[in-house]
């Protein structure tokens, strides 16, 4: 005669092994929905047909509103057509929507943006919240000075008032290096610049790229003291879109076998 709790115990092992199965299963099924869903957004930029970049709006060279067209132009603008066109088949299937600083990162984990192309410094901390793409552009932060001011360098800001934006790695490394100085932080370059123009502070600084933007604007400014830093720019996608990176850095590395970077380049970024 069986044990009824002997009969019980090898009854109930198939039904534990069933869903011990299906726990598993259950597992392995989130961790793929998990990847679906790291890899979205290449597949929205695909089922779109378009790439919405954040860009500035206030940056002369890289990313400045015509007010007379209504249209961003600039260096980053560019390079993201060119980037669309790699990618989608053609430079027109991109969408711009304005960034600062402050707001890039955060528009990019809402989904508001598929990538950020905005003078964006890569560094270990951003690498914690963001994914970057290869270099797309070497800058070094810089001071932008009235001309004839007593401001030559990083050395003679002591006791000196120095401009700079919010949300920036500028701000960041002026208060390391010049420690004495006093920071004033703006919300965008075009106000920083503004309070330079008015006399609010004695230098403003952020990388040499976008000062070069400002000097060429108002000619009465000037870059001193060389650079003090390196600033590589990437082009920022939420963590966890490999392929999406992937798919970037090979559309950037056929603009420059191309050529079409270099002309790029040389349109909008004008040292002298």
């Amino acid at each position: 005669m069986v044990n009824p709790k002997k009969f019980f115990k090898m009854a109930a092992l198939p039904l534990m092994a069933a869903m011990i199965l299906a726990g598993c299963g259950s597992s392995n099924s989130g961790t793929g929905s998990d990847n679906s869903e790291k890899a979205g957004v290449l597949a929205k930029v695909e089922k779109d047909d378009k790439i919405v970049f954040g860009v500035k709006n206030d940056t002369r060279l890289f990313g400045l509103k015509n007010p007379s067209t209504g249209e961003v132009e600039g260096f980053d603008i560019d390079i993201a057509k060119g980037l669309a066109g790699e990618i989608l088949g053609d430079e027109s299937k991109v969408e711009f929507k304005e960034v600062t600083s402050k707001t890039r990162i955060q528009l990019l984990k809402n989904g508001d943006i598929d990538a950020i192309i905005a003078t964006m410094t890569i560094s270990e901390e951003r690498k914690k919240e963001v994914d970057f793409t290869d270099v797309y552009f070497d800058a070094g932060q810089s001071l932008l000075v009235k001309k004839g001011s007593d401001v030559t360098g990083i050395e003679s800001l002591t006791g000196k008032t120095v401009l700079a934006v919010k949300g920036s790695t500028s701000t960041i490394n002026i208060r390391e290096k010049a420690p004495d100085a006093e920071v004033l932080e703006f919300e965008n370059y075009s106000e920083a610049f503004a309070a330079l123009k008015q006399g609010k502070g004695d230098a403003l600084t952020t990388d040499d790229s976008i000062l070069y933007g400002m000097a060429d604007e108002d000619p009465s400014f000037e870059l001193v003291g060389g650079t003090f830093t390196d600033e590589p720019y990437g082009i920022a996608v939420n963590k966890g879109n490999e392929n999406f990176v992937k798919k970037l850095n090979e559309a950037l590395k056929a603009l420059k076998d191309s050529g079409k970077y270099d002309e790029i380049h040389d349109k909008w970024i004008k040292k002298d």
